[in-house]
């Protein structure tokens, strides 16, 4: 039996409770419409566009679009709970969050570490003040909710380093010295599952990440251990890095807003709490383990 699996009918599970998912198609949102599928509870999943999601044809996957709250209603009927992932644009998110406090009754919402106080996290952005935002329209939403405030994500590294693994055996990065504690999107999607099946979350706000505090050198080493290849690493000033990652990271915005996070981070270690092992009941994975099942991404 897979220990890091969640369990059929976790404790408090309810055959009455429907779900909906929204941003069922991403690294988290995927892992926690497959963990649903294996509870046997009942749900669906929206997306923008059903006949691309890949789902198992078991799963009941509806069209809905965030920036078009009336494509909500038919998603909505009948649901309980929903699990919100935000993947729109600012403007939409009053009428959104507005269309599903009509019909559900809880919330649980994949956010960040807002409140956790470590430079790592509180770095002034765009994407932060979006998110406070939305926080403060569930909070006052009528809605029963829980926060899920997810760190860094282990599955970033497939885009951070990906295509220079998949060329060659260096690693040119800004801020080598930097550590995060990289949280596996499953260990994240087990702790949704739980708290989308089970009572006892309402306010509850739970830090999520990775068990081991790794400095992005030795993130890169690791991988090279999970694929059998020895990597180089070399930094990459601030300002080389301000241009050469603009097309792995899409925009100046991300680009420096990650600059300013990992230059807070230096010279401690990364926030690490133990509450993903306290949910689920296992122990999480560590960031070898992620990259050793996701070796053949790193492989040209």
């Amino acid at each position: 039996m897979d220990e890091h699996a969640p369990a059929a009918g976790p404790p408090g599970w309810s055959s009455l409770n429907r779900i909906l998912v929204i941003g069922g198609t991403g690294n988290v949102g995927r892992q926690v419409v497959y963990q649903l599928a294996a509870t046997g509870a009942r749900f669906r999943a929206m997306t923008r566009n059903p006949d691309a999601a890949g789902f198992p044809a078991q799963v009941d996957v509806v069209h809905g679009d965030l920036t078009i709250p009336e494509t909500l209603e038919r998603c909505l009927q009948g649901i309980d709970t929903v699990f919100l992932v935000w993947v729109a644009p600012p403007a939409a998110v009053a009428g959104a969050l507005e269309r599903i406090a009509t019909h559900a009754r809880r919330i649980v919402f994949l956010t960040a570490p807002l409140k956790t106080p470590h430079p790592f996290f509180q770095q002034p952005n765009p994407a932060r003040e979006m998110t406070e935002r939305i926080e403060r329209l569930i909070e006052t939403s009528g809605m029963a909710w829980t926060f899920l405030r997810a760190g860094v994500f282990a599955g970033n590294a497939r885009h951070f380093w990906g295509p220079q693994i998949r060329t060659g055996d260096l690693v040119r990065w800004p801020y080598l010295d930097a550590p995060t504690a990289p949280t596996d999107e499953r260990d994240l999607a087990a702790v949704a599952v739980r708290t989308l099946c089970d009572g006892g979350h309402a306010g509850a706000e739970y830090v999520l990440t990775g068990p081991q505090s790794l400095t992005q050198a030795e993130q890169v080493h690791i991988i090279g251990r999970a694929i059998g290849r020895s990597l180089r690493v070399e930094e990459m000033s601030p300002d080389e890095a301000r241009s050469e990652l603009l097309p792995v990271l899409g925009s100046s915005t991300v680009v420096n807003m990650l600059l300013n996070a990992w230059a807070a981070a230096l010279g401690q270690p990364a926030f690490v709490t133990s509450t993903v092992g306290e949910l689920t009941g296992a122990p999480p994975r560590t960031f070898f383990e992620w990259a050793t099942d996701h070796a053949g991404e790193f492989r040209a």
